[in-house]
This record gives C-alpha cells, structure tokens and sequence, in this order.
C-alpha cells in the first residue's frame, strides 16, 4: 500500500484547493461571460447556479474525498468504490481520471502562452505599438493559428521551449508530492497573485480617461460596461447555460481534483468551513479581481467591442494593446500575464495530481515511476494539441467535450452517488466530522432533489443548443474528428487501468472492510460480497 500523505496545515489544503479553482477561468473567462450576457444582471444565474450547484457540489466532494482517504484511497475510482461499495463502481472514477488528464494537455498550451507573453513583456518584443491588429497578427503566429504544424516549423521554436519549460516546471512539483510541492508552491503562489493582481487593479482603475479623443472612455464607464444590468438577457437560457458552466469551471466542480485534494485530510480535519473558505477565496479572485481588471481595462482603449471578444482575444489581443497605450504599459503587463502563469500552474497541478495518485495505489508504482508515465502521456496529448493549432480546433474540441461536457457528466454522477447512494443522512455526519460551522440539513436534500435535477435540466438546454454544431464540425473537421478518437483512446486506457487496478486492490484485501462498514452501518452486504467472491477475476 501507497504510504499515506497528509496536508501539512489546514490553510495549505485551503490555498491548494484555491489554487485549483483559480485560474484563467476567473480574469478571462468570467469577464467575457459576464459581459455577453446581460452585465450585472448575470450575477443572479450566476449566484443561483453557486448556491444550487457550486456550492452544495464542493461540500459533497469534500466530503467524499476524506471519506475515501481515510479508507486508503486517494483516486476517485477507489473512492467511488468505496462510497458505493461496490469495487465495479470504480469505473465511474475513470471519468474523473480522464477530465483532469485531458484539461490538462491543452491547459499546459495556453499555460505556456501566458509565459511567452510575460518573456515577451520582459525583452520589449511585444511593444508593438496601438494597432489591434498587430497583436492579433502576433498572437496567431505565437500560438499556430493560422496552420497546422506552424510551431514545429523554425518560427515555432520559441513558443516549443517555453511549453517544454512549462512542463517541466508542473512536473518538478507534482514530483515532489502533495506537502513539499503542491502545498508548498500554493503557499507562495496565493498570496503572489493577489499582489500582482490588486496592483495592476489600481493601475487600472487609476487610468481616468487616458485618451483625449475618446472622453467617454472612462473607468466608470468601463465598470458601467461590465456590471450594468441587461435584464432582458435572463429570458435567454443561453444565459443561465453560461452561469452554470462558469461556476463549474470556476471552482473545479466536477473536475475530479477536490475529491482527490480532499482525501489527503485527516479523520476529523474540518471540510464543511475548508469548503466553504476556498469557495469564497475563488469568487474574490474572480468577481472583485478579474471582474474590475479586464473588460473595464479593454473598454477604456477598445471601446463597446470588447465586451463581444471571446476569452483569447480579450487575454491576448485586447490586453496588450491596452498595455501598449497605459503609462507603465511594459511592466504592467509583466505583472498581468506572470500572474495569468502562476494562476494557470496552481491550477494545472491540481489535474496532474488525481492521474498520479491513481498510478501510484492502483498500478502500484512509486513516485518517479509514475510521474514518468504521467508526462510522457500527457506530452502526447499537450503535442497532439500543439501541433493541430491551426483554427485551435483540436483545442477547442478537447474542451468541449471533456473541458466542458463531461465536466456536467461528472457532476451529476457525483451528486447521485452522494444523494442516492452515499446517503444524505450519513453525508451530512460525515460532512460535521470535525466541523467549524454548522451546516443546515437543507443543504443535504437539495444535494439529494434539487440538485440533480437543476443539472440535468441544464445539462439537456446545453446539449440541445451547443452539441449537434460540434458533431457538424466532427464530420466536417478531419481535425475535430483525430480529437475525438484520441479522447476515446485515453478513456479506453484509462479504462483498462483501472481494471487491472480493481483486481489487484480485491486480491489484496482492500475492499474486505466494506463488509464491516455494511454490517456497522445497517446496509446489505450483498454487493460487495458478491463482486468481491471472485477475487477480482470478473471485476
């Protein structure tokens, strides 16, 4: 068995798991999503998805996630075995193996593009004056935009050394465990972003109105922009569909990471207040961060057209012509986008974690054993991504369909194993195991009723109005199609993974307690006895 390891302080896991949830997502994404629909009026879809969704679905992670780590897991397919008691359902699991895998084989891209343009902040060679489409024109060469193969070309062999740093950055940490190099990377991390964060805030809210030709161009305009309310835009379902995914996106619900995060807490470590602190650390850093920095600054020397750019224009396009013309332009957008780096590796850190947790108590591996399996396999896929950049489809899709849709999938399984199966009233003793606050029993049944039916309704409007356009472009798309078979081939290993790993936790005991835990609790054994009589040969 895996030598067992803890968080070394309660504030550690706190800033991890923030960490986690705080990325890109929240000063580029959120913005833009905001401002698209409806302004201030988002914040009510937005609120109400945090409160029915967010919220109750970070809880039960938690809750989860030190449930199955005090009974020796620390991957989601044990803990799905576990909490289910049944050692089949470790294929549920896979799911939550595959999301995190795969986010991060194209995180790490973009990742290494907010790098390259903190290098290029610090050389100069991103001065490129006030014209839009300079930096457009830049930004397309960087990243391969404009063709496949493009950054394995000569032009391309900047941006490949600054990805193979990226990487190897992530994996020095995630060698080096979960205390010495996620924890203690997060503990210097948090704190760092704020910094650059709040100081590239008072530039900006500080800027006035810096063009003499556009008077109008204001900061309070430019805040009037982001949260004035469009009411009319709540009748639209495309807007709550936008809320729901932001807050799953936003706070790594449903990604597999804080079930993992969590299983290294100890019995009686508090989950209910960590849960909850952590939830609120990532709204700080999204809506009184990211939602004052970006589209105010953009507005101010873009105008109304920057509240229609999607996430990577608004970054890496809108932002540095808004540096280019600001006093201190240089240094700012240092800060902006080191920041961006930092934010975006706290984050990716957390994906690679719950894939070499599994590989080290499933396959039995050590550490460097299994971290050398993890990169070269994430390497392929961070490959496969840079190298169909042209349109970014092999991005776009992999996000899409894992980044995106799965992470709905995921999330509705894991609120019917807590509700169903897990069981509310043994979900909220176990959620008050060592707890700060007192958490109403409410919350529990709108784990168990509202909260799957909240996310299924919105996962089948999501559906309804976003797949069938992406199965278009599969059969239009060679490259959109190449994404989809290499998805169906990581899940399949996966898959196969985590078989082996189920009959080799059975022939060593490891689900023989899951008797005891029936009987104690009042439960059939029936399942477990049956699917482990075989010792693993048809589990």
């Amino acid at each position: 068995m895996v030598q067992r390891e803890n968080w070394g302080s309660r504030i550690g896991v706190i800033l991890a798991v923030a960490g986690s949830a705080v990325g890109l997502g929240n000063f580029l994404r959120f913005p833009g999503q905001a401002a698209q629909n409806g302004g201030g009026a988002f914040m009510i879809p937005y609120f109400v998805s945090l409160l029915l969704l967010g919220i109750p679905l970070c809880w039960a992670e938690w809750t989860m996630g030190r449930y199955g780590g005090t009974r020796g897991f620390h991957s989601a397919p044990g803990t799905f075995s576990v909490i289910c008691r049944n050692p089949r359902a470790r294929y549920l699991g896979a799911i939550a193996l595959l999301i995190p895998l795969i986010i991060y084989m194209y995180y790490v891209v973009i990742e290494a593009w907010c790098l390259g343009y903190a290098i290029s902040y610090l050389d100069g060679s991103l001065a490129l004056g006030n014209s839009p489409e300079a930096y457009e024109k830049h930004f397309n060469k960087f990243v391969g935009l404009n063709g496949d193969g493009a950054l394995f070309g000569r032009s391309g062999g900047e941006f490949l050394g600054v990805l193979i740093f990226t990487f190897a950055v992530n994996f020095f940490f995630i060698y080096r465990g979960v205390t010495k190099g996620i924890e203690a990377f997060c503990r210097v991390a948090m704190p760092l972003m704020v910094v650059l964060a709040i100081v590239v805030l008072i530039r900006v809210l500080t800027l006035g109105a810096p063009l003499p030709d556009e008077p109008d161009r204001t900061v309070v305009n430019g805040l009037g922009a982001m949260w004035n309310p469009k009411f009319e835009k709540l009748a639209n379902p495309q807007t709550w569909l936008a809320a729901s995914g932001q807050i799953f996106f936003s706070l790594s619900v449903g990604f597999g990471v804080i079930i993992n995060y969590a299983s290294y807490l100890r019995r009686k470590d508090d989950v209910a207040l960590s849960g909850l602190t952590a939830t609120s650390v990532n709204e700080f850093f999204e809506v009184c961060l990211g939602g004052l920095i970006t589209l105010p600054a953009a507005f101010i020397f873009l105008g109304a057209a920057s509240q229609e750019m999607g996430t990577f224009s608004l970054g890496f396009v809108a932002l540095p012509n808004v540096f280019a013309n600001m006093p201190g332009g240089q240094l700012f957008g240092f800060f902006w986008f080191f920041m961006l780096f930092i934010a975006a590796i706290t984050s990716s850190l957390s994906m690679l974690q719950p894939v070499i947790a599994f590989f080290e108590e499933g396959l039995g591996l050590k550490r460097h054993a299994a971290a050398a399996i993890l990169g070269l396999l994430s390497a392929i896929g961070a490959l496969f991504v840079a190298y169909f950049s042209g349109g970014l489809v092999a991005l776009d899709t992999l996000d899409f369909w894992v980044g995106t849709t799965t992470i709905f999938v995921l999330g509705l399984i894991q609120s019917i194993v807590y509700g169903w199966i897990f069981g509310i009233k043994r979900g909220h003793a176990e959620l008050h195991e060592g707890a700060h606050i007192q958490i109403p029993i409410f919350v529990q049944y709108m784990l168990k009723y509202v909260t799957p039916v909240y996310l299924l309704v919105v996962f089948a409007m999501f559906c309804y109005h976003n797949v069938p356009g992406y199965l278009t472009s599969m059969n239009e798309n060679p490259v959109a199609k190449a994404s989809i078979v290499f998805i169906g081939v990581v899940f399949t290993f996966l898959l196969i993974l985590v078989h082996i790993a189920g009959i080799r936790w059975i022939k060593e005991g490891r689900f023989d307690f899951l008797l005891d835990d029936d009987t104690a609790d009042g439960v059939s054994a029936g399942s477990v006895s049956t699917a482990a009589s075989g010792k693993g040969e048809n589990a």
